[in-house]
């Protein structure tokens, strides 16, 4: 399965330290091999789904979408990367 991503989720990796990069590819490649290992999200955020892992002892969340379709996707859209504080309020502002 391949893997786009947005410039907003271009940015805030980027700001990784590469120990946490390495991390966050490990969890991007658990998304290729099972997209749908994370949760589907409703109401505005309808279509997304979330994984979580865990970087640095913290909880982090992993959003990306499915195209072009989720009962058939051929890749997937990385979205946003990082903490559960303000991770949704920012996702519903980029989407």
């Amino acid at each position: 399965m391949r893997a786009l991503s947005t410039a907003s989720f271009d940015r805030l990796a980027k700001k990784l330290h590469a120990k946490d990069k390495k991390v966050l590819d490990a969890a991007v490649h658990e998304v290729a091999k099972n997209p749908f290992i994370g949760e589907e999200k409703r109401g505005d955020l309808a279509g997304v789904f979330v994984h979580k892992f865990k970087l640095n002892n913290q909880e982090t969340l992993l959003a990306y979408k499915l195209q072009p379709d989720k009962k058939k996707p051929v890749e997937f859209v990385l979205l946003s990367v990082g903490p559960h504080e303000n991770f949704y309020a920012q996702l519903k502002r980029t989407k």
